[in-house]
């Protein structure tokens, strides 16, 4: 397997088979109310930071790699107590991934080699796939630990593993 593929294939396993299902998990052991708590001014709801994982992932991927409009406002993903239920937030999320899969599969050598205008950054396209792989990880685990401060449940990601 050559490096391309090596590298589209991590970015599938990191953030659609390990996160991706994790943040469904959490948002499967919230309720409506809970999945929209922010412990303090200073943090974020998981429905926020959902919100913001699913921005994020369209912009740098969908929107830098895959050229579509830039349809991100990124102010709009932090706003407090949003009447998104867990549902939706997981068809939004279902959503991100039959948007993002083609193409990160599409990819080939010369994209990941070419340099995408994102924000106000200038980033190669295996930049921008580290970045995603990078940012879900973090948020997914922000979502993690404020799920096991709600809800008070051992989330058991790696039991299935262990046995």
């Amino acid at each position: 397997m050559n490096l391309t593929d090596e590298l589209k294939n991590e970015f599938v396993r990191r953030v659609f088979d390990e996160s991706y299902p994790r943040v469904i998990k959490c948002l499967d052991l919230l309720n409506e109310k809970e999945i929209w708590i922010k412990p303090n001014k200073n943090t974020n709801s998981v429905g926020n930071l959902v919100l913001h994982l699913i921005g994020n992932a369209h912009q740098w991927i969908v929107s830098g790699l895959g050229k579509k409009p830039d349809i991100r406002i990124r102010q709009q993903e932090f706003i407090p107590n949003q009447k998104f239920t867990g549902k939706e937030l997981k068809q939004k999320l279902s959503l991100l991934k039959t948007q993002i899969i083609p193409i990160v599969e599409n990819l080939n050598k010369g994209n990941l080699k070419k340099t995408y205008n994102i924000q106000v950054f200038k980033e190669k396209g295996s930049q921008v796939i580290i970045h995603v792989i990078e940012h879900f990880s973090y948020h997914t685990g922000q979502i993690a630990l404020l799920t096991k401060l709600i809800a008070d449940k051992d989330l058991n990601f790696y039991t299935e593993t262990l046995d």
